[in-house]
């Protein structure tokens, strides 16, 4: 069974040609304090996090490219006479979280997984489309296996490597002091995520993954997700049993001997039928996860 989910190929795609640069004119950057020294910022595309402090700026994805300069605006008025921003971090290789990397890369220096820069320097076809590589001064230069821990702006931020879960360079940011985590894409907040089964990416194990975070993650812990609204633990619960209750769902039905478009008529059971408004329609999440369990030979388990 051949499945693939496309839905998210727009956004993934939305910098790499002038008609998606015209569209990001009218976009506003929107800042959301979020605890201690931790700010989020809301434009197109992935949420970027920053910290800002007598260190510095730390900031986590840059969007696009195009609105580089709009988001560096607002990063000199948060910092109001700050030091200037001194790292960019990204949390997985896509270019809605990579696209402002050529930009910023000339003033920061870019931290990410061995996998995203393995990604980002060479071409890549993602939903049967290209993507070319970014320049090298877009490329992270510090790179790391497992995780790293930077000390800035008086608190340990520490930076996980969650593999093979929304690809396979994806990472956490945990700014212990501030007790605000980044989970990149691993979190969609209130819709069906993105899991990109081409490049490493798991339904199964990003199931697993959110499970794990859930039973260790301090009760008042902020969460800025990759997509969405900011967001708390009860809200990483609801999308955790999302996950798993998704994986029983598909996997219940190909067990029955049902095909995809069987699977697709029948949809998600509530309350989850809502959670298809975002970038993942219904039908590409079922699709995907599907997929997932068919590829991992993981179709006819016990739920």
């Amino acid at each position: 069974m051949a499945i693939r989910c496309i839905g998210f190929l727009g956004l993934l795609l939305f910098a790499t040609s002038g008609a998606g640069a015209q569209g990001l004119d009218s976009v506003e950057i929107k800042t959301v304090a979020v605890a201690g020294k931790v700010h989020m910022l809301e434009g197109r595309g992935g949420n970027i996090g920053v910290t800002v402090g007598d260190d510095g700026l730390i900031m986590i994805d840059d969007q696009f490219a195009p609105l580089a300069p709009k988001i560096r605006k607002t990063l000199a008025e948060l910092a109001a006479g700050k030091p200037r921003l001194k790292f960019v971090l990204n949390t997985h290789w896509h270019s809605d979280h990579t696209g402002g990397n050529p930009e910023f890369g000339r003033e920061a220096t870019i931290i990410a997984h061995t996998n995203v820069r393995g990604r980002l320097i060479q071409p890549q076809e993602v939903f049967g489309r290209s993507v070319e590589a970014l320049p090298p001064h877009g490329w992270p230069v510090i790179t790391f296996d497992e995780s790293v821990s930077l000390h800035f702006n008086g608190e340990e931020i520490k930076i996980t490597h969650v593999p093979n879960a929304h690809t396979d360079g994806d990472s956490i940011v945990h700014f212990t002091e501030s007790n605000v985590l980044h989970t990149g894409d691993l979190f969609f907040n209130g819709m069906f995520p993105v899991v990109d089964l081409d490049h490493g990416g798991d339904v199964g194990n990003l199931a697993k993954h959110i499970g794990r975070l859930v039973e260790t993650l301090p009760k008042d812990i902020k969460i800025i997700p990759g997509h969405g609204p900011l967001a708390s633990l009860d809200d990483l619960k609801t999308y955790q049993r999302m996950l798993d209750e998704s994986v029983a769902h598909v996997r219940r039905q190909l067990a029955a001997g049902k095909d995809l478009d069987e699977i697709k008529a029948a949809g998600m059971p509530d309350p989850w039928g809502s959670w298809g408004a975002g970038f993942i329609k219904t039908d590409k999440w079922l699709e995907t996860v599907a997929s997932s369990l068919v590829r991992n030979n993981e179709a006819g388990a016990t739920p």
